[in-house]
Formats: structure tokens, C-alpha cells, sequence
């Protein structure tokens, strides 16, 4: 068989698994980029078995069809938007997945959080150009923290605000007053969840519905000085209401750790937004995580090898 790994961006998936008895009996190619349209098909083409880190490379329709000898995908976690199930399953190739800890994306909300709170950037930027103190932070303790989406990640962001002494409040399309109370959390509408809320942080599945869902209406309900987070979906938030929002001085800062296109181009117009803290989506890279990622796509990819596939998203 041959198989690659594709996205190793940190390039250690040698480092989270032993493939060495693997490469002896199979040809097993790593790829340490993205790459994308004619040029992903060409390289792709050859292979019966990939192993997607989830939604790096995009497995689309188009591309599943210009790729004849394949038989399975391997990816992280239990779900990857970036892999057209419709066209797999029509296909015929087998599709499965991986456990997915969850909790280092909440840690890592928190911590941007936390970073835009006491403005960590501009300070540690001082400091590493002959400066001290600029600017004045603000406390989380009585803060209103929103958490838009009060789902798995969604809860244990608002268990860690209310850990750092934080008001928390919910909203989405689908929550209910009596949904939030399970969670001890506050149900808000949706202006009054924007209007009153100091830092949202975004935690919803991407679909059709939510696309977009925060525009610059949402954006101008806010208050001058609150911060958003969004470790969650990129289409989620109007990309360019939010870069003339933070332009404008209307927003107290946003971070972001997910994007429309990644790797995010250099010359992105995100990364000249004044108040944007940007991180290379790295909300489920920890070696915890890692461990089982590729441990357990291992563990797939020998039990697709041995003819009883396991975890499958089909």
C-alpha cells in the first residue's frame, strides 16, 4: 500500500508514533505542507491510504475524483470539515477518525482571554524593543465573559471563567434558558448578549446557519472596550467587519486562532489589524493531544490494514 501523512506542519509525527514497522512493509510518504488545486491532486494521486490532520488539507468532491487508487482516510479526530463525507461514502472509501481530547482549544480561549485582557502583546513588544510598561490592563474577576455556543468546549471555557471569578453569560440560535442553567450559566438574547458581554468567546459547529453570524451589527452592539475570541470556525465572524471594527478603534481588541485560508498568507490583510492577536491555529497542538492524534491514527490505519476498520465517521 502507499500512504501519506499529510499537514506534519511541526513536523513530529515521528515524535507521537512509532510508524518504523509500518514503513517496512508498506511505502509511507510525509508531508510537512499544504498545498492545494491541481498541484494537491497530482501529488495525491498515487496513494491508497491518506491521514489528514483534521482540516488542513482540503478533501473536496473535485479533488477526491482526480485520486483513483484511493481507498481510505485516516484522520484526527471524529470530525473534519475539510473532508467531503458525501463524496467519500459515493466513493467507496472508507473514512475514520480519532479520539479528540477537547480541553487544550478551551485552554487556549482562556488564554487569549487572558492575553487581550492584560494586554500581553503590546507589553512583551516593549519590552523586547528597550521599553516597560505601556498601557493598563483589566481585571477578569467580575468581568461578563460570553460564551457564544455552550457546547462541550463551550462549558468548559465559561467552568474556567468562573474559576478566574467571572460573570458568564450564554447565547446561541439553539440555547434555551433552561440549558444554560444546567451549565450555571446566565441565558442572554442575542443584542443584549453582545451589548453587556466584556469578552466573547466563540465555541459553535460551522454551518450554513452561523456563517457570517457576526457581522458588523453585532460588532457595533459591543462595547468599545470588550474583546472576541474565535478559536472556533473562521466564517463565523464577517472577517472584514471585524478588521474595520478593530481599524476603528470600536472594538477593545480580538484574537484569532482560526482562518479562512491556512496557512494564513503573508501578506493577509489580518496581520496589519491594529488590536488583533493572531496565533497559527494551534488550539489543539499540545503534545497531549498529538499523542493521541497520531497514536490512534496508527492505530486506524492498522486495523483498515488488517481488514476491520475502527472509529468510522460514515
Amino acid at each position: 500500500m502507499k500512504i501519506a501523512v499529510l499537514d506534519d506542519w511541526q513536523e513530529n509525527a515521528h515524535e507521537f508514533a512509532n510508524w518504523s514497522q509500518l514503513a517496512q512493509e508498506h511505502q509511507l510518504d510525509i508531508y510537512h505542507d499544504t498545498i492545494s488545486g491541481p498541484a494537491l491532486i497530482e501529488r495525491l494521486r498515487k496513494y491508497d491510504i491518506l491521514c489528514a490532520m483534521r482540516e488542513r488539507t482540503l478533501l473536496s468532491a473535485e479533488v477526491l475524483a482526480g485520486l483513483p487508487n484511493l481507498k481510505a482516510i485516516i484522520t484526527s479526530g471524529m470530525r473534519n470539515a475539510a473532508i467531503d463525507l458525501e463524496a467519500c461514502k459515493a466513493r467507496g472509501i472508507i473514512v475514520s477518525g480519532t479520539a479528540s481530547p477537547g480541553h487544550a482549544t478551551a485552554e487556549l480561549a482562556m488564554t487569549l482571554i487572558g492575553v487581550l485582557a492584560r494586554q500581553i502583546v503590546p507589553s512583551a513588544n516593549a519590552m523586547a524593543n528597550g521599553g516597560w510598561q505601556v498601557g493598563t490592563g483589566r481585571d477578569l474577576r467580575g468581568a461578563k465573559l460570553g460564551i457564544l455556543g455552550l457546547g462541550r468546549l463551550g462549558s468548559q471555557v465559561a467552568k474556567l471563567g468562573q474559576a478566574y471569578g467571572m460573570e458568564v453569560q450564554a447565547w446561541s440560535q439553539n440555547l434555551t434558558p433552561e440549558r444554560a442553567a444546567e451549565e450555571g450559566v446566565a441565558y442572554a438574547e442575542k443584542q443584549a448578549f453582545f451589548a453587556s458581554s466584556d469578552f466573547i468567546s466563540i465555541h459553535l459547529k460551522l454551518s450554513g446557519r452561523v456563517t457570517g453570524l457576526i457581522g458588523a451589527d453585532e460588532l457595533s452592539w459591543m462595547q468599545p472596550d470588550a474583546c472576541i475570541v474565535n478559536t472556533s470556525r473562521a466564517p463565523i465572524i464577517d472577517e472584514g467587519a471585524l478588521i474595520k471594527a478593530l481599524s476603528a478603534g470600536k472594538l477593545g481588541g480580538a484574537a484569532l486562532d482560526v482562518y479562512h485560508r491556512e496557512p494564513l498568507a503573508t501578506d493577509d490583510p489580518l496581520r496589519q489589524t491594529p488590536n488583533l492577536v493572531l496565533t497559527p491555529h494551534i488550539g489543539y497542538v499540545t503534545r497531549q493531544t498529538m499523542t493521541v492524534f497520531y497514536g490512534e491514527t496508527l492505530e486506524s490505519l492498522e486495523a483498515y490494514l488488517a481488514g476491520a476498520p475502527i472509529r468510522l465517521l460514515q
